[in-house]
């Protein structure tokens, strides 16, 4: 039965559109034509036909056909819906809801099915950053509540920075010099051990920016220890010499971070805090002429600094007394013991800290930009670096409203940890969502091989290299459901229904950087499109499909109709359902796409 809805036109006058429900497109109608000899059914033989010809599953059976013809049944009996035929076959209406079915059609593979046993530097690992924070850098609060969320997507990297509490006695997790309200250590790590693999098996690594003096480092190694227990995994020889596989880590946690250093002072610190506080006191008195922008920009230079000085490759010489104070202890033993993964500052620039010694093994952090100047001079060694070692590179700290850099430039130089704000939202973030589908969504992604190997000179795969084309990827958009069930009649128009269209965009190698768009639907809830797209791919193991359904808008911007991002290395050849979600990443409960894809 078709509902009506009506859109006022100049406030006096309204106009009646007649909803239906969504229907077979003909494209279906002529696939369901061919392979049931132009009969009214497809039954099981025959639907197995199809699922080895269009669909691409080669080994499929007709016990496989069976199954799927017994829960379109099922579920058609749970909506209360009557058939008239009772033969182990499907309807026309059957057959399209089972392409519709994003639990039985889906277009990327579901299981973990990438080999788990190499070393960790061999794969892209889901990475957050400032993982505790609740919105911006500067000013929102500190929970347990993003990491919980964090972990139930499959993030496996979380980011912690702890640093002594006002009375100097316990530790808080906060972002240090800002306005940010902090949150106890020990309240994370609870809710670190009780969701650490509710999504994924696979390890759980905590990187630590450590603002603690020893006395306090005990303390963090009393406390992990305890929470964490067995799950808790350190090299008992206090050294790594070797990375282990994500298969020997399953349901373990580790720990990584860089031996602060050894000049640490108790008064140093509580100096500056003092300072700082004195300067906020100040500010109110004496700084009137300062504009906020000014006073912000003082304080993102001085955020940069703090942590380019934790995370940078640079170090001051260790002999060097200039800095040093008297009384001043060494990391706690304890401590030391607890970090796996070193997070080494080797002395010299950027060249030295790439080319380590063969016996050696850390992790290293980059700035985003610092990422983009040592692409632009030293790929080859960025990418052989990460053949051994771990690459982890974060946000600039100008990014203050948590929004995030393009992740593909770290993935093509084989960088592990690409550090997300996850409490962000953007077309980047869809893109760190949409690469971590990949491998069941388990959080760590085997780097294509040609990343791992060299040649007989040492020589390795070059990021700025244009290669010749691999694969041809053909898509086809059918056509879209659900926005009338998720979104009120007027959501996007109030005078017509919307009027949707399809953007496609391959991001990878700069190479294979294409977009394609199709046109618009006029007046419909139920768009069907029937347009087909190829896309040319020289790297196809890095490039990810990003969809995008707009509504169009005449006199304002174009307003944003749901989005997903597919691995395209993942994708399933044939006509599969495609569900979208909306800015934050989050699934909405009926909108899709019925697309195909095919290999050429």
């Amino acid at each position: 039965m078709k509902k009506t809805h009506d859109y006022k036109v100049f406030k006096c006058f309204s106009r009646k559109f007649k909803i239906g429900g969504v229907e077979p497109p003909p494209y279906v109608k002529l696939i369901l034509a061919k392979y049931s000899g132009a009969g009214a059914h497809i039954d099981t033989a025959q639907l197995r036909r199809f699922l080895v010809e269009v669909q691409g599953e080669e080994g499929s059976t007709v016990a496989d056909a069976e199954r799927i013809v017994e829960e379109v049944a099922r579920r058609r009996q749970n909506r209360g819906e009557l058939t008239d035929h009772h033969l182990p076959s499907l309807t026309l209406d059957d057959f399209f809801n089972f392409l519709l079915s994003d639990d039985h059609n889906q277009a990327i593979k579901t299981q973990v099915h990438h080999d788990m046993t190499a070393p960790l530097p061999h794969y892209y690992i889901y990475t957050g950053h400032n993982s505790y924070l609740t919105g911006n850098q500067l000013s929102s609060d500190c929970s347990d509540v993003p990491i919980i969320k964090a972990l139930q997507a499959g993030v496996r990297v979380i980011e912690l920075d702890i640093w002594p509490n006002s009375t100097k006695d316990d530790i808080q997790v906060i972002h240090g010099r800002t306005l940010t309200t902090p949150v106890t250590l020990i309240r994370c790590l609870r809710s670190i051990r009780e969701y650490a693999f509710i999504a994924s098996p696979y390890p759980l690594i905590i990187t630590l920016e450590d603002h603690l003096t020893p006395d306090l480092q005990a303390k963090v190694a009393e406390m992990i220890s305890v929470t964490f227990g067995d799950m808790l995994y350190y090299p008992q020889s206090g050294c790594l010499e070797k990375f282990p596989s994500p298969e020997s880590l399953k349901h373990r946690i580790i720990i990584s971070t860089k031996a602060p250093k050894e000049d640490v002072d108790s008064k140093s610190v509580k100096g500056k805090e003092n300072s700082l506080q004195k300067e906020g006191d100040e500010d109110e008195d004496e700084d009137e002429d300062e504009s906020p922008r000014e006073k912000v920009c003082d304080l993102l230079a001085e955020l940069e600094d703090e942590e380019t000085d934790n995370e940078s490759y640079e170090e001051d010489d260790e002999n060097s007394s200039s800095d040093r104070r008297a009384g001043q202890s060494e990391t706690h033993p304890d401590y030391k013991l607890l970090i796996t993964i070193q997070a080494g500052k080797p002395k010299g620039g950027l060249k030295s800290a790439l080319n380590i010694g063969s016996n050696q093994i850390r992790r290293l952090s980059l700035s985003e930009q610092a990422l983009e100047k040592a692409a632009a001079s030293h790929g080859p060694d960025l990418v052989r670096f990460t053949q051994k070692n771990v690459l982890r590179i974060y946000p600039k700290g100008t990014r203050v409203n948590s929004s995030n850099y393009k992740p593909m430039l770290g993935w093509m130089h084989g960088a592990q940890m690409v550090a997300f704000n996850m409490q962000g939202h953007g077309k980047s973030l869809w893109l760190m969502q949409g690469m971590f589908r990949c491998n069941g969504g388990c959080g760590y992604i085997k780097k294509p091989q040609f990343l791992m190997t060299k040649g007989p000179h040492r020589e390795v795969f070059d990021p700025n290299r244009t290669l010749p084309v691999k694969t041809t990827l053909k898509v086809g958009v059918h056509m879209g459901d659900g926005w009338s069930s998720d979104f009120s009649p007027r959501h996007f128009d109030s005078y017509s229904p919307p009027d949707f269209y399809v953007k496609l965009h391959v991001v990878g190698v700069p190479a294979d950087d294409d977009k394609k768009k199709t046109k618009i639907i006029d007046n419909n809830w139920f768009p069907v499109w029937d347009e087909s797209f190829v896309f040319s791919l020289t790297v196809p193991e890095l490039a990810l499909l990003r969809i995008a359904v707009r509504e169009h808008d005449r006199s304002e911007k174009d307003d944003f109709g749901g989005q997903t991002c597919l691995p395209v290395s993942e994708l399933r050849p044939g006509i599969r359902s495609v569900p979208l979600f909306d800015k934050k990443g989050e699934k909405y409960k009926s909108v899709r796409l019925l697309m195909q894809f095919e290999f050429l």
